[in-house]
């Protein structure tokens, strides 16, 4: 269970706060989408979880341990894993590597590793709609587009078997059935995973996932509330802009 208690984070060398006092309990084996209008701290709410930006007050807690002032990489070995909006290249480095590393917590995979370690690679890679035989051996550098570059990214992080997934927005770049067979993989490793699964996304298929649907706006949890709830909100209002109830009460 992942508990952030009273959370704010300020923006870098202002006094202004992008995440202002937020209350959250995220349990395990549930999907959570977070949604809402753009700048409205989806991102950053996921990367102070994650420690990428630091907190200015409140605490996070994991299975009850403070894990507020822990690094990223201390984080990540509790079992935190984020998967960015757009990431990095990683040149010298093959798709096989990066991923035998998630996998196995060690070093890179050779080519003469078990074929127990190899298989498992190719499932990866299977089920983010790439194909292994044309990916495990190519090296991540600029041949790669955005969309297949996220797509190792997302396999990854499938391959640590986290307590805390996170997902900035896993359909950007990806094409029609590259996504199909990615909301696939995500309900299967719900299914068969302890993880909590945090995906930032506008998308309907991705909201439809969803135990819950966490609305944020202006820095603040707006509402969290069920998919056929948010998705009937937009699609019955008449008015543009957010659709969060402290919005539709300043109109």
């Amino acid at each position: 269970m992942l508990e952030l208690k009273n959370i704010s984070v300020s923006a870098k060398d202002e006094d202004i706060e992008i995440i202002n006092n937020v209350n959250l309990t995220l349990n395990e084996k549930k999907i959570y989408v977070v949604t809402g209008p753009n700048g409205g701290g989806k991102t950053s709410l996921a990367k102070a979880i994650m420690g990428i930006y630091p907190v200015s007050g409140g605490g996070i807690f994991l299975d009850g341990e403070n894990i507020t002032s822990n690094t990223i990489s201390e984080r990540a070995v509790k079992g935190i894993g984020y998967a960015f909006q757009a990431p990095p290249r990683f040149k010298g480095l093959q798709v096989r590597d990066l991923l035998s590393i998630a996998n196995r917590g060690g070093q890179p995979q050779t080519k003469d590793s078990s074929d127990e370690s190899e298989k498992r690679l190719f499932t990866l890679l299977s089920d983010v709609g790439l194909c292994a035989k044309d990916y495990i051996d190519r090296e991540l550098n600029a041949s790669f587009s955005g969309g297949e570059l996220k797509r190792v990214e997302i396999a990854s992080i499938l391959a640590r078997e986290l307590k805390v997934a996170l997902f900035d927005e896993p359909e950007a770049g990806i094409d029609l059935w590259s996504f199909q067979k990615l909301t696939e993989t995500f309900k299967k490793l719900n299914e068969v995973c302890n993880t909590t699964i945090v995906i930032i996304s506008h998308q309907e298929r991705i909201l439809r996932l969803a135990d819950e649907v966490i609305l944020i706006c202006g820095g603040r949890i707006a509402d969290v509330t069920s998919p056929d709830k948010i998705l009937g909100d937009i699609e019955y209002s008449t008015e543009p802009g957010c659709y969060c109830p402290h919005c539709f009460a300043r109109r």
